[in-house]
């Protein structure tokens, strides 16, 4: 039987080996559930968080995708490859010795605030309607604009021999990318050996779960780890909205802020509750001069 009562958020691990979308299809097998979704893909070689949403939380998902993101990658010197990580087909390889640690950390900190990237051809980007991944495999090379992306930390440490470098950016940054590009501002090949996403705004490696636990877990115990839909949006504010306009917002009317007391510019995002239950998120918009709230998505 389909459980049509939860609706939240599982903060997943996934495991290396298996795709985003057959970790999801395994978390929501768990809870029998019927509708789900995640946020912000990995690779099948990657691990890490990836937040699964449950139920009506699969509506958040336009407002998660935004979040700052964390990684950590191993770097690896010495050769370029087909796809950009190890897993490829080597296409080059350095033809200079590979520069001492000060050097390759000193190039890595040079990305730190951000610059324009060139998308991989290895990624489930589409364009004109045709995943990038897709065209790759056949052999098809698609032109790609630059995208400007933010680094908003980024460090480099060395361990047992290997390189990894420690990013934190913002959605849209492709890190098997990015350890090309340092490898080409050191003049080097270079490309990304293991991966691993550490964060996806408040959803920290720490607090995951895999779905071997869940397996292992009660429905109580599973129950108790979904995160709320609102917990999860807590960087909106919190608005209060009752009765009658209440009802309008509900129905897809825009009602004026100045007479809800809401005095947030237009674009805002904030988080619409009656009578202490959550029911929207509304968006401040102008129309005809007046400014007003309408709801953007609604969760009931």
């Amino acid at each position: 039987m389909i459980n049509s009562d939860i609706n939240g958020i599982i903060n997943l691990y996934k495991k290396p080996g298996i795709t985003s979308h057959t970790a999801l299809n395994i978390t929501r097998r768990i809870f029998n559930c019927k509708k789900a979704g995640h946020c912000g893909t990995l690779d099948p070689n990657a691990r890490g968080v990836l937040p699964v949403m449950l139920g009506n939380a699969a509506k958040a998902s336009e407002f998660l995708m935004e979040h700052t993101k964390s990684y950590t990658a191993e770097l690896v010197p010495g050769y370029e490859t087909d796809t950009g990580d190890i897993t490829g087909t080597i296409t080059k390889k350095a033809d200079k010795p590979i520069p001492p640690f000060e050097e390759i950390y000193a190039a890595v900190k040079t990305f730190e605030g951000g610059y324009d990237q060139i998308p991989p051809m290895y990624s489930a980007l589409k364009i004109d309607g045709r995943k990038l991944v897709n065209c790759a495999r056949k052999g098809i090379v698609i032109e790609r604009e630059p995208r400007h992306i933010d680094i908003y930390s980024i460090d480099l440490n060395e361990k047992n021999g290997r390189l990894f470098v420690s990013v934190d950016c913002s959605k849209g940054t492709y890190i098997r990318t990015l350890c090309e590009d340092i490898g080409k501002r050191l003049g080097i090949s270079a490309c990304m050996g293991e991966l691993e996403r550490t964060r996806v705004g408040n959803f920290s490696v720490e607090d995951s779960v895999t779905t071997e636990r869940l397996s292992e877990m009660t429905p109580e115990e599973r129950a108790r780890i979904v995160i709320p839909t609102e917990t999860a949006l807590s960087h909106f504010e919190k608005t209060e909205i009752h009765g009658f306009f209440a009802a309008l917002v509900k129905n897809g009317l825009a009602v004026e802020t100045h007479k809800l007391g809401i005095n947030s510019p237009v674009g805002t995002l904030l988080r619409l509750y009656e009578n202490g239950v959550f029911f929207a998120v509304g968006e401040i918009i102008s129309i005809d001069d007046k400014i007003c709230i309408r709801h953007k998505k609604l969760f009931v």
